[in-house]
């Protein structure tokens, strides 16, 4: 099955500090993305409703970007990246998230991380 890149932004008030560190500690992850999760290393262990899945960390630059590659793709040239900055126009966070699915799945892909960042926004205060 083909698959599909997927380009998501999200605008939030919080600085791009807190978004960062929402999405690389292990007490933020599991307040909005997990029920569970390790990190060794650069080796990031999700766990979901009796499922897992492991992530590679492939790039981190400090409260600007975060990219895992998922042990398990097929295409050795899909990841989930976080990446986060200041508007210079308006001055709000943007958080944009870069994803993969499979084709015909785009808008249930979208829906969830549109959920998945309403509690992201939640949580770390908008």
């Amino acid at each position: 099955m083909k698959r599909v890149k997927i380009d998501l932004e999200f605008i939030f008030r919080a600085s791009p500090a807190i978004i960062y560190t929402f999405v690389t500690t292990p007490a933020c992850l599991v307040r909005w993305y997990c029920d569970e999760v390790d990190i060794t290393n650069d080796i990031y262990s999700f766990y979901w409703s009796g499922s897992s899945e492991i992530a590679y960390l492939i790039d981190d630059i400090e409260e600007e970007r975060v990219r895992l590659k998922w042990e398990e793709a097929e295409d050795q040239n899909e990841y989930l990246e976080f990446r986060m900055y200041k508007s210079d126009i308006t001055n709000e966070t943007i958080l944009e998230v870069t994803d993969f699915c499979d084709a015909g799945d785009e808008q249930e892909t979208k829906d969830v991380w549109t959920n998945l960042i309403l509690e992201l926004k939640k949580e770390c205060g908008g």
